[in-house]
Formats: C-alpha cells, sequence, structure tokens
C-alpha cells in the first residue's frame, strides 16, 4: 500500500510546466497618496507572496498562468481581496489602500476555499500565536481558552485538551502541518502534545467539520497553521524568551528563515521547563512539574508551477502527574506517576498549478510514543534529606507501566477544478493507516490496526450578495485489533474485527444583508467511529485513576448541527451572535457502575443519544476619535443533556469576558506597537451536572498586561509583561481533572517575555 503512494506521489510531481510570470506594483495611501512600507501581497492558493519596501514597491516572480486570489493588507488599512488573471510573462498591479480602524482580516486555511473571513460560508475563529503569548498563556492548551466557546480539560497546567461547545478527546480533531495530529487522545490526561513554537496562528472549526476532514471532527477542528518561509530572497532570525514567576519556568525558542526565489529552509528549537505550580493559597501541587524539548524544520522547493514543501516536528515532553499537595518541592523532574511523551510529525505537502485548476498531495507520518509510569512508592515516607535521591530512583529504574506506540500514515488529495462560472468545485481523497503497538507491562488498548478511507467533493457558488457552499462525503473505516491476555482472566481484550460506514452532507448559506451586516446559516452532519479504547478498554488507567472497560458492540456516533450567526460591523463597532443546536445519535461515555476493582472505580463505555446547545454573543467598540481604545466583551454558554434524563459529564460553565484595551502603532520614533489591556473573565456557577461529577461554584479572574516594541541602538526588541489571575483567587474549574481531590487551580502569574528579531 505504501509503495503505492509513493508511486502515486513521484507521479505528480512529474506533471507540471515551466512559466515564469512575475506580478509587482506600487501600494500608497489613497488620503496622502504616500508609500506604504511591509504592506503584506500574498496568493493564499499559491502560498507564496512578499511585502513592500520603503518605496512601496513589490515584485512576485515565479508566478504559473492563470486566475488566483490574491489578498494585500496591512495594519490600520482596509483588507484587499481580489482575483487577478495573471496572462502574461510581466503583470502590474497598483493599488491605493484606505486607513480603516478595522482590526486587519486574514485568510482561512482550514476551510477548503481560502477565503477571507468575511468571504467564508462558514465562520472559523482565527487568532494569532502572538496575540495569545501577549495575554501570558504558559502553554498552547490554556491559550486556546481565550477564544470564545473554546476551553480545556486539565490536569494541572502541564496537560490540557481542547473543548470545543462541550465536545472534546476524539471528539475534536487538532490539524499541523496540514496532517491529522494523532497521540492517543482518547484520554482526558492526554495533552495536545505540540509546542507553540514555531506555530503562527490558530482556526477553530466549531461543529462538524467531517466533510473537510472525516472522523474525530465530529465536534470540531483546531487548525494549527506552521510559520511562513521566508519572502523570496530574504534571511531572517529571531530569539524569544518568557519567565513565568508562578512556576519559576522558562521557555524559549530561536528561530532561522532564509530563502531565495526557489530554496526555502526554516528551523525553530525552542524547550520550556516548570515546576510544581502555586495555587492561590500558595500551595505548591505536588508533580504538576513538566519539560518540554521541541524542534521544527521545514524544506521548500517552488517553480511557477510546481511547489513542495516537507515539514518535521520533534517534540518530547515528560510531564508529572498530580494526585495531591504533599512534599513542598521545586524540583523539575517529574515523580512518579508521569507521563513521557515523544512524538515525530513528518509532513510532505505538494502542489502542481494548471491553467485555472490546481493540485494538492499531503501526505503524512506521525510516530507518537506514550510512556506512564506508576507509582510504586506513594506509601512510602521519605525523609527530607532523601527526596531528591528517592526521586531519581523512581524516575529511573522502574520501567513504563503503559508503553504504547502509535504510527499513523495520511494522504490527502484534492483537486481544485477549474471555476465556472460563479462555481467553485473541489474533489477530495483523503486516508490513513494506523497501527498501535504495546511494549510495556500493562496493556490497556491491544495491538490494533486502523484504516480509513474518505471522497468528497464541495463547492461554493458566489452571487452578487450571497454565497452558498455545498458538500457530499463517505467514509468507511476498520479497526483489527490482537486477542490480549488469557480468556476468564482480568485484563482478557478479545481480537477485534469491525468496520464502519459512514455517509455525510453540509450546507450554507451567507447573505450580506447590507453592506455591514452579515447573516449565516450552516447545517452539517458527522459521524465518529468509536476509539480503540471504548472498544476495547479492559484495565486499568493510570493516568486517570480508574478501571475502564469497553463495549465491542458500540455503534458510529453521528450528528446533525445547525449554525446560525449574525455578524453587524463598520468601522467602529463589531457585534456578532452565533447560536448552534447540535443533535448527537449513540453519544458515547464513561459511567461508573459503583464497584472498584484494585481500589479503582470501574467505569463502562454506554451510549444514548444526546443533545447540546448554546453559542456565543460578543462586541467590540473602539470610539472614534479615540481608535486606539478598544472595549470589547464576550459571553459562552453550552447545555448538554441525555434524551434519557440527565446531563453530559465536562460541560463547561457559562462564562462572560470582557477587556479593556489600548493599542498605539506608532508612539515615537523609539517605541512602537504599543498595547495593553485589562480583562475581568468571570465563570458562573456549573449545577447542570452529570451524575458523577459535583456542582462547581462560580469565580472571576483579573488579567492585565502591557507591551511595546522598543528600538535600542538600531535593534528592535519586543517586550511584554503581563499577570493572569492577579488577585491569586482560590478557585477550581469545572473542567480541573484534580477537581475531585479538591485541588484548587494555578494562582497569581506573572510572565515577563522578549523577543528580538535578528
Amino acid at each position: 500500500m505504501k509503495n503505492f503512494y509513493i508511486t502515486m506521489l513521484l507521479a505528480l510531481l512529474g506533471q507540471f510546466v515551466i512559466a515564469q510570470n512575475t506580478l509587482s506594483g506600487t501600494i500608497i495611501t489613497n488620503d496622502t497618496q504616500e508609500p506604504l512600507e511591509q504592506v503584506s501581497i500574498y496568493f493564499p492558493q499559491l502560498e507564496t507572496g512578499t511585502v513592500t519596501d520603503s518605496k512601496g514597491f513589490y515584485i512576485i516572480n515565479n508566478l504559473p498562468t492563470g486566475k488566483f486570489k490574491i489578498v494585500i493588507s496591512y495594519i490600520g488599512f482596509q483588507t484587499y481581496s481580489q482575483t487577478v488573471n495573471l496572462i502574461g510573462t510581466t503583470n502590474e498591479l497598483s493599488l491605493n489602500l484606505s486607513p480603516s480602524a478595522i482590526e486587519m482580516e486574514e485568510v482561512i486555511v482550514s476551510t477548503p476555499f481560502h477565503k477571507l473571513q468575511r468571504e467564508n460560508v462558514m465562520k472559523v475563529e482565527r487568532t494569532s500565536i502572538k496575540d495569545l503569548k501577549n495575554a501570558g498563556s504558559i502553554n498552547l492548551s490554556e491559550g486556546i481558552t481565550s477564544i470564545p466557546g473554546v476551553e480545556s480539560v486539565s490536569t494541572g497546567v502541564g496537560i490540557g485538551k481542547p473543548v470545543i461547545r462541550g465536545l472534546s478527546s476524539n471528539r475534536v480533531l487538532t490539524y499541523t502541518q496540514g496532517v491529522r495530529l494523532e497521540n492517543q487522545q482518547f484520554g482526558d490526561e492526554h495533552g495536545l502534545g505540540i509546542s507553540d513554537a514555531g506555530i503562527e496562528s490558530i482556526e477553530v472549526i466549531k461543529g462538524p467539520a467531517s466533510l473537510l476532514y472525516g472522523s474525530d471532527a465530529l465536534g470540531g477542528v483546531l487548525y494549527l497553521n506552521p510559520e511562513k518561509f521566508a519572502n523570496s530572497n530574504e534571511v531572517e532570525g529571531d530569539v524569544n524568551l518568557n519567565y513565568f514567576t508562578n512556576t519559576e519556568g522558562y521557555n524559549g525558542n530561536g528561530g532561522f528563515r532564509a530563502s531565495s526565489d526557489k530554496l526555502k529552509f526554516l528551523v525553530r528549537l525552542g524547550g520550556s521547563s516548570h515546576v510544581d505550580y502555586k495555587t492561590g493559597g500558595n500551595n505548591r501541587v505536588t508533580n504538576s512539574r513538566f519539560n518540554e524539548k521541541d524542534l521544527k524544520t521545514g524544506l521548500a522547493y517552488q517553480l511557477s508551477n510546481f511547489k513542495t514543501e516537507l515539514r518535521y516536528n520533534f517534540n518530547n515532553s515528560e510531564l508529572g502527574i498530580p494526585e495531591e499537595i504533599a512534599e513542598q518541592s521545586t524540583d523539575r523532574t517529574p515523580i512518579e506517576p508521569f507521563q513521557d511523551i515523544t512524538s515525530h510529525i513528518i509532513s510532505l505537502k505538494s502542489n502542481i498549478y494548471f491553467n485555472n485548476s490546481s493540485l494538492q498531495a499531503i501526505l503524512g507520518y506521525t510516530i507518537n510514543n506514550r510512556q506512564e509510569f506508576e507509582d510504586h512508592h506513594h506509601e512510602e515516607e521519605h525523609e527530607e534529606g532523601e527526596e531528591e535521591h528517592e526521586e531519581e530512583e523512581e524516575h529511573g529504574d522502574e520501567g513504563p507501566a503503559l508503553d504504547m506506540k502509535l504510527e499513523t500514515f495520511s494522504y490527502n488529495i484534492q483537486y481544485n477544478l477549474a471555476k465556472i462560472g460563479a462555481v467553485e468545485t473541489i474533489i477530495g481523497l483523503q486516508g490513513m493507516n494506523q497501527t498501535n503497538s504495546n511494549y510495556g507491562e500493562e496493556v490497556l488498548i491491544p495491538d490494533a490496526t486502523t484504516n480509513d478511507i474518505g471522497i468528497l467533493a464541495t463547492s461554493h457558488v458566489h452571487f452578487n450578495k450571497s454565497d452558498i457552499q455545498l458538500g457530499i462525503r463517505f467514509d468507511t473505516r476498520t479497526i483489527d485489533s490482537d486477542e490480549n491476555g488469557i480468556i476468564n482472566q482480568e485484563g482478557y481484550i478479545a481480537q477485534l474485527d469491525k468496520s464502519f460506514n459512514s455517509f455525510n452532507l453540509a450546507a450554507g448559506y451567507k447573505l450580506d444583508v447590507t453592506k455591514n451586516f452579515i447573516a449565516r446559516l450552516n447545517i452539517a452532519s458527522g459521524f465518529r467511529a468509536p476509539n480503540l479504547a471504548e472498544l476495547t478498554s479492559n484495565g486499568s488507567h493510570e493516568g486517570a485513576n480508574r478501571f475502564e472497560v469497553g463495549n465491542p458492540e458500540l455503534d458510529n456516533e453521528s450528528n446533525i448541527q445547525t449554525d446560525l450567526s449574525f455578524e453587524l460591523n463598520n468601522e467602529h463597532f463589531e457585534f456578532y451572535v452565533n447560536g448552534f443546536y447540535n443533535s448527537i445519535s449513540d453519544y458515547i461515555y464513561l459511567e461508573p457502575n459503583g464497584t472498584t476493582i484494585d481500589g479503582d472505580a470501574v467505569f463502562l463505555y454506554l451510549q444514548q443519544n444526546a443533545n447540546l446547545y448554546g453559542g456565543e454573543i460578543g462586541l467590540h467598540y473602539h470610539p472614534h476619535p479615540l481608535d486606539w481604545l478598544h472595549l470589547e466583551s464576550n459571553f459562552s454558554t453550552v447545555t448538554g443533556e441525555l434524551k434519557e434524563g440527565g446531563n453530559l459529564p465536562l460541560i463547561p460553565a457559562n462564562n462572560w469576558a470582557n477587556t479593556l484595551r489600548f493599542e498605539f502603532n506608532k508612539i515615537n520614533k523609539n517605541f512602537s506597537d504599543g498595547y495593553g489591556f485589562i480583562t475581568l473573565k468571570s465563570y458562573f456557577e456549573q449545577n447542570k451536572i452529570s451524575d458523577f461529577e459535583t456542582p462547581t461554584d462560580g469565580y472571576s479572574l483579573m488579567n492585565l498586561g502591557i507591551g511595546a516594541t522598543v528600538k535600542i541602538s538600531n535593534q528592535l526588541i519586543d517586550f511584554k509583561l503581563s499577570a493572569n489571575n492577579i488577585l491569586d483567587k482560590e478557585y477550581i474549574s469545572h473542567l480541573s481533572r484534580l477537581k475531585t481531590d479538591g485541588i484548587f487551580n494555578i494562582g497569581r502569574n506573572i510572565n515577563l517575555g522578549i523577543s528580538i528579531p535578528l
């Protein structure tokens, strides 16, 4: 099978015709007629672009013949988007940009037609990693909680899993480098396993995205856009350093990028280390420490009608699993129980551009090696002077209880047909081959092979004041697992050979009611095949402190979600309302049966129909002439109910965030890009709980921060200072896995960071 994929790729790489087209022009202001420097000129379909020089001039070489969308953007000015027809060797496009207080629009990559947000039929939330880091987030899983409708199931501060409108785990698919991130995501205590270093932005699709991505996208998609290569004939570098007071933690990364007209290269090396975090009561949560090492690199080759890029990501994390507040320590080495997780992600993306059509093939190979070490010494008493020695012994001498390797080969081939009038169409073939292997003394899920294949077609139709998007898809998944253990004995897992099929549809409509008022309606079905843990588990899940029993008779989860959204905006005011209703058939969930095995409560995988509903509402006001002042407010709510009565577990509490923010693009010749903010985020009481949960009290957290770019001896340095939970509030999140032990979340945390472009 793999030989077939390699042969197919080589065939694709040989089918291009060389052409040498250029596009050049000058960008000036509409009011003063002055040239604009550092304006971004970008072709989303071609994934190439440049910036203007001090005279407002730009030139892009090696462009193919045909019609392609171009996006021209600059902070403080209206974003320009238009289709240009490259028909000759030399093409020219000059523009006058008009000032605007509306924030710069970006191209949405996670949806297939690469349109600006205002042009997209499906609403997608997009935020930059820089904005998340400016807010003082320790890691990626914490940062995404600032996005309305997105929360995180956390185990301390080192482990977090995204929750989109009440759905998580295998119901939310994460994409990075254009490929599925497969990392044993079935467990609550299994985090993302990826660093924010080398990631440029995040896009969130809320709701079923099975049409675009297949199984496991039933609840939504977290799409991570990697940093771009440098513009042609440029060399860039940067160093980024951060310190966090609460965890005495630090993270840093450095990157280098260089590009010629055809060859491009980048590399980024990063790492972080944190001690046990302190609660608002000034107690350190024992073994919440964690360490991470990360490497990202990429190589690209580009001609006018062909482009290919190879990317690689290595990530290793040591994550302590906290269970109690015990010995107060600032040691950075996790003690048992802990996880050691190593991931390798390799992706190869190739594009061939024909006249007015294109072909894209993305191949991915990931290895995720998860080791979990049990606590063999939790009942022993240690003298203070012996603590470090014992920790080293535990860390080094005991083998892993669980040792699982997940290997995934994936492919995604899409053909963008030539546009016919107002109709754009994409057809695609997607799939993966996945193997799970066990090497530890215990087996939670058996050795198994999973195969997916899916075919899809989607079209976008643009009218004068409206857009329609339609799609259809068919998927099949087969799971073949080995027998494990001795029949009729504890821990026995029977052999499994099952297949799951699904047929899905999606339809969306966007209407420009007025120039400043947009309405969207999307209806889509989704599905999720049960995973290995749900089908076959029969043993103690050490990281979750429970005995899990799978159910081989589980059926597909399937859902139909309706989304309705309204957006009203002008130059100084933005307001939106999003509402959704999600009906899920055969929802899979864990529930205790009231018994214990070896001291662990027994949890069974069950199925029942469920409904989720809720939405988000928000506004953004920047009054004239005080365009530097921003008032932002958003409210998120979700309710999850079982149709036979009761509530779904791990449903986020309603929350309301209010922010006062200021921004100054130019302060003086030595200070620029200044900002400051103060945010009050309130979580309401959560009493709509499942039978085995307890209510959670409401609480409010205050965060603030400032930052600016400073010029020192002709060297630009970005400084930022932020403080989260500045009042040192003692609180417990409803989505904290430490809630059952009465352990509070992180207290006051001050972050100091600098970024130095080289």
